[in-house]
């Protein structure tokens, strides 16, 4: 089949790899008739992610037809349409079974590794380096989904891939990190990022009852979804963020702070931003919390602040004395998705959000590697691509 590899920093290639098969009774087969190209993947795509290996096919947003199922799996059937969560849970464990699927005991083989840096082991995640279980990806024309009694969610009729497709990973984790927020009604929630997931976690905040979204952004096409999703935007390279969320905020701060972006934030965002980068560059630091930092200085006190961007390793200055006098709340996590997704797949149905409002790009997946550039050069006003195996 073909697939998208990783063979290097800044190397993607669409190449033949074997066939997928069923490895466990549990096991499903799809045919990926959706994938996408998520925020997270340039990270990977930019060589941050320790224990990528050449050749590894990427990808964690995925959907398609169930084509072959495991003799223990009795919940899906050959011709279903699923939407498989990027996050791989048995269902079984203690932590799947009071819904934090993304902490999942079982699911990542390598969790040994895991334990060497954070010091316990999350879930598995497809297509996204040995130190979480060295899944073959979805931005492939098959996918094994282990598991797959646990994970896949059926489609209901009527509604498209495009409709359904980012279940998979970016409306839920843009919808927890404004559920991690305890929005109260009228609320002001101040979201850095409007990728995909910033974008979502914007309109998420409003279905949860919040009065003011302010978002914060330097891309003009990001900053005109984020209007049109009803937010109040800032572009963080003409103006000073601190003082302008006081300003909105009569000094006092906003409600909660979601960091969207993570690890990677624009360089030109700050000072410390550009020490960051010299420090990752020069092997001195693993992560650029640069967001991080400005999202707890520009949060009220006993306020929250969500964060759903990744960060792979140890940051540093982060303003503790600040978080710990002001009272501030830190949720964050890598999103439980299965716990999402009855509600998500209902507000869809509902017709409340219709999730493919954030698609700019659609292409075959053998143009997945010049997409990847394009997606991360945030260049042809690219914001989520779509790509049809």
């Amino acid at each position: 089949m073909k697939a998208l590899t990783w063979h290097g920093k800044g190397d993607i290639r669409c190449e033949s790899v074997p066939d997928p098969k069923i490895e466990h009774p549990r096991d499903a087969v799809i045919r990926v008739t959706s994938c996408a190209i998520c925020g997270s993947d340039l990270h990977l795509y930019d060589g941050v992610i320790p224990s990528m290996k050449s050749g590894d096919v990427l990808g964690h947003e995925t959907m398609g037809e169930v084509v072959e199922v495991g003799s223990g799996n009795t919940k899906l059937k050959v011709g279903d349409r699923v939407v498989v969560p990027f996050t791989i849970s048995c269902g079984e464990c203690f932590f799947c079974k009071r819904g934090f699927f993304s902490g999942c005991e079982r699911s990542n083989p390598n969790h040994k590794m895991a334990e060497t840096l954070w010091g316990h082991s999350p879930a598995g995640l497809f297509g996204y380096s040995h130190l979480l279980g060295g899944y073959a990806g979805g931005q492939a024309e098959f996918l094994r989904v282990p598991f797959a009694d646990v994970g896949p969610i059926k489609v209901p009729e009527g509604l498209t891939d495009e409709q359904v497709l980012f279940l998979s990973d970016i409306f839920p984790t843009g919808y927890m990190a404004a559920d991690m927020c305890n929005i109260q009604e009228g609320d002001t929630i101040a979201i850095w990022g409007c990728g995909p997931v910033g974008l979502f976690a914007i309109k998420s905040a409003f279905l949860l009852g919040a009065g003011r979204v302010i978002a914060i952004d330097t891309v003009p096409e990001r900053l005109e979804l984020a209007r049109q999703a009803g937010a109040q935007t800032l572009d963080f390279m003409s103006e000073d963020i601190y003082d302008a969320i006081n300003e909105l905020t009569n000094g006092r701060g906003a409600d909660a702070c979601i960091d969207a972006v993570g690890t990677e934030p624009e360089t030109k965002s700050g000072f410390d931003a550009i020490v960051d980068r010299v420090k990752v560059a020069t092997f001195m630091g693993t992560d650029r919390p640069h967001v991080l930092r400005q999202a707890i200085h520009c949060c009220r006190n006993f306020g929250t602040v969500s964060i759903v961007g990744v960060y792979g390793g140890f940051v540093d200055k982060i303003p503790m004395g600040s978080a710990i006098n002001r009272g501030l709340t830190f949720r964050m996590a890598q999103t439980p998705v299965q716990h999402y997704l009855p509600i998500l797949m209902e507000r869809i149905q509902k017709g409340e959000i219709d999730p493919s409002f954030v698609i700019t790009h659609r292409a075959p997946l053998s143009d997945g590697p010049a997409l990847y550039k394009t997606f991360r050069d945030k260049k042809d006003g690219c914001i989520k691509v779509v790509l049809k195996p």
